[in-house]
C-alpha cells in the first residue's frame, strides 16, 4: 500500500508531499489542474523512461519517492533474489533525475536498474488509465486476464519450458537439414579436399625441418669448406692447437716445482684442453656426415613445393592449420555418411516434444475453458447492476497453433443489448461500456493477484448518475478487500463515495505556475463535490446534494 509520496522539481510541481491512506481514495480537481502530472511521476517509479524535460524548469535535480506497506502481500523472497534490504512497514522507492539527463532509482537506499524497479513496481501498482481500454483488443491482455483468473502459472510455466525446448529442437532439425543438403551438394569436392590433404601424409613441425635440411644442403659446399678450416686449424699436424696445447701443458708441468705458479696455469689449461678436443671431435663429426646430394635435395625441395601450395591454396600459414582443415573435413564426411542417422535421431526428439507441447498446451485449453466459463457468469453479474441489463459476455477459445501462450486464441465478445450478435468487445462497446467492462475486469482480477495498489484514472468516462455510483461501490468494495483504490474522478457520485478525498489545483506564484495536491477536510469536500455538481457558482442546493450524495458512503 502507497502510504506517502514526495516529489520534488517535477514540472509544475515544486514540493509535493502527503500522506496517504488504504481503502478507496478519490483525486479531484479541474482539468488542467496536473492529476496527469501527479501519475507521471508516479509512472517513473514504477520503471518509466525519464526525459530531462520533465524536470521543474530552474532546477538542477528532480527527486520522486514514496514509501510502501508490505505487511500483507508476501514480498520477501524478490527483496532476498536480488539481495535487497527488506523492510515490511517501510519500503521505499525514489527516482532521481539530473538536468543533465542522468537518472538513478533506488529500493530502499540501494541503487538498482530500472529493469529492477519496473518489476517492484509491476507487484506493487497498477495504473489503469485511458489508453488501457485499448488494451481490450490485444490478444496478450486477453488470455493474459483468463491465465490470472485460471491460477494457471505453473502450467503455463511448465508449457513454456516444453516448448522453448521443441522450438529450439525444430531450428536444429532445420538447420541440420540445410546442413545435409549443402554437404551433399559439395560432397564431390568435399571428399577431393579430403583426399589432397589426406594424401600429403600431413605431420606437424615438417616444414621447418624441411627448410633448415634445404638450406643445408643448398649451402653444404660452404659449411663443408668452413668445417674443413675449422678442423685443420684444430687438429693440423704442423700449426694444429690441440697438438699445441698439449706441448705447452707438458711444459708447464716440467717447471711447477721450481715453478709454483705453473701448476694453477697448467690445471687451467688442461680443462681448457678438454673442451677444445671436444668441439674438435664434434667439428670432425659434422665433417664426415656433410655431403651434397642433388637427388635428395630436389627430393626436399619437391616435398616443400607440395607444402607450400597446399599453404597457399587453403590460405593457410602452417601444417597444422592444414592438418585441422583435413580434420574437419574427415568430420564433414562422416556426418554426410551418417546424416540419415542424425535426421532421423532429431526428427523422433521433435515429434516427441510436439507431442509434449501438445498435451500441456491442452491442459492449458481445459484450464482456460473453465475459468472462461466462471469469467462470464461474474461479468455478466457485475455488468447488469451497472446499467446494461441486457447484456451477454462471452469469451470464446478456439485453438491456434502452439506458440508462447500455448494454442489458444481467445476473444472477448460483447453485447450490450439482445437484437445484436456477439461481437468483439473493443469494436461494438462504447466507451462508457468498455469503462464499465475493463472496471469489471480490473476488480476480477485485483482479488486473483493481491495487488496493493490500483489507480484508475478516469475509469467514469462516458457514464454517470446511477452508473457512476454503482462503480464506485465497486471501487469501494475493492479498496475494503485489503486494497488501496485511488480514482481520479470528474463524477461527484464517485466522489463522494472516497473514504479520502485529495484536491488538485493549479496556483499562479511570482515563480510561475504550479501544482498543488491536498487532502480536503469533510467541509472542504462538502463544497469540492458541490462545486462538481453546480460549477464556479455553488448554491445551497448543491451543497445539500452534495451532503446527501457523503451520506451514502456512511
Amino acid at each position: 500500500m502507497l502510504k506517502h509520496l514526495y516529489i520534488k522539481n517535477f514540472t509544475l510541481i515544486d514540493t509535493l508531499d502527503i500522506e496517504l491512506h488504504p481503502g478507496f481514495s478519490v483525486i479531484t480537481g479541474e482539468t488542467g489542474a496536473g492529476k496527469s502530472i501527479i501519475l507521471g511521476a508516479i509512472g517513473l517509479l514504477l520503471g518509466q523512461r525519464a526525459d530531462s524535460k520533465t524536470i521543474k524548469q530552474g532546477a538542477d535535480k528532480c527527486v520522486i519517492e514514496a514509501h510502501f506497506d508490505l505487511s500483507r502481500y508476501n514480498m520477501e523472497a524478490f527483496f532476498a533474489e536480488n539481495d535487497i534490504e527488506y523492510d515490511i512497514d517501510d519500503c521505499i522507492i525514489r527516482r532521481e533525475l539530473t538536468a543533465a539527463g542522468k537518472s538513478r532509482a533506488f529500493i530502499n537506499d540501494t541503487p538498482v536498474q530500472l529493469s529492477m524497479l519496473k518489476e517492484l513496481g509491476d507487484r506493487l501498482m497498477d495504473i489503469h488509465s485511458q489508453h488501457q481500454n485499448l488494451l481490450l483488443n490485444k490478444q496478450d491482455f486477453q488470455i493474459n486476464v483468463v491465465d490470472i483468473l485460471a491460477n494457471d502459472s505453473k502450467e503455463l510455466d511448465t508449457y513454456r519450458q516444453t516448448f522453448s525446448e521443441y522450438h529450439k529442437a525444430e531450428q536444429e532439425l532445420s538447420q541440420l537439414r540445410e546442413d545435409i543438403e549443402r554437404n551433399r551438394q559439395n560432397l564431390d569436392f568435399l571428399q577431393f579436399q579430403y583426399d589432397e590433404l589426406s594424401s600429403a601424409n600431413l605431420h606437424e613441425g615438417e616444414l621447418e625441418e624441411l627448410e633448415k635440411k634445404s638450406d643445408t644442403m643448398t649451402h653444404s659446399e660452404d659449411i663443408k669448406s668452413a668445417l674443413y678450416e675449422t678442423d685443420n686449424a684444430f687438429q693440423g699436424e704442423e700449426n694444429g692447437i690441440i697438438r699445441a696445447l698439449r706441448s705447452s701443458i707438458s711444459a708447464l708441468n716440467g717447471i711447477s716445482k721450481v715453478f709454483p705458479d705453473a701448476q694453477e696455469l697448467s690445471e687451467r689449461m688442461d680443462s681448457a684442453y678438454i673442451e677444445l678436443k671436444d668441439i674438435a671431435a664434434e667439428i670432425s663429426d659434422h665433417l664426415e656426415n656433410i655431403d651434397f646430394d642433388p637427388s635428395e635435395l630436389d627430393s626436399v625441395n619437391n616435398r616443400l613445393d607440395k607444402l607450400y601450395s597446399l599453404l597457399k591454396k587453403y590460405k593457410t600459414e602452417t601444417i597444422e592449420e592444414l592438418i585441422i582443415i583435413r580434420e574437419d573435413l574427415k568430420e564433414k564426411l562422416n556426418n554426410i555418411e551418417n546424416s540419415d542417422e542424425a535426421l532421423e535421431a532429431l526428427q523422433e526428439t521433435v515429434a516427441k516434444l510436439k507431442t509434449d507441447v501438445g498435451k500441456k498446451a491442452d491442459i492449458l485449453t481445459k484450464l482456460r475453458t473453465k475459468a472462461a466459463q466462471l469469467i462470464e457468469k461474474d461479468m455478466q453479474n457485475r455488468l447488469v447492476p451497472l446499467g446494461m441489463p441486457n447484456v451477454r459476455f462471452s469469451i470464446d477459445v478456439t485453438k491456434d497453433q502452439p506458440g508462447n501462450y500455448g494454442q489458444d486464441k481467445i476473444a472477448f465478445l460483447f453485447s450490450a443489448n439482445t437484437s445484436t450478435p456477439l461481437q468483439p468487445v473493443s469494436q461494438v462497446a462504447s466507451g462508457g461500456e468498455i469503462a464499465r467492462v475493463m472496471l469489471s475486469l480490473k476488480a476480477m482480477i485485483s482479488g486473483a493477484v493481491k495487488l496493493p495498489t490500483i489507480i484508475f484514472d478516469e475509469i467514469d468516462t462516458g457514464v454517470s448518475g446511477k452508473i457512476a455510483e454503482k462503480m464506485a461501490e465497486i471501487m469501494q468494495e475493492m479498496g475494503n478487500n485489503e486494497r488501496q483504490v485511488i480514482s481520479i474522478t470528474h463524477l461527484p457520485q464517485i466522489a463522494a463515495l472516497g473514504s479520502t478525498h485529495y484536491k488538485v489545483s493549479k496556483e499562479e506564484t511570482a515563480q510561475g505556475t504550479i501544482t498543488n495536491m491536498t487532502m480536503l477536510s469533510p467541509d472542504e469536500r462538502i463544497r469540492e463535490i458541490a462545486q462538481m455538481l453546480s460549477g464556479s457558482d455553488v448554491s445551497d442546493a448543491a451543497i445539500q446534494n452534495a451532503k446527501e450524495l457523503l451520506k451514502l458512503k456512511e
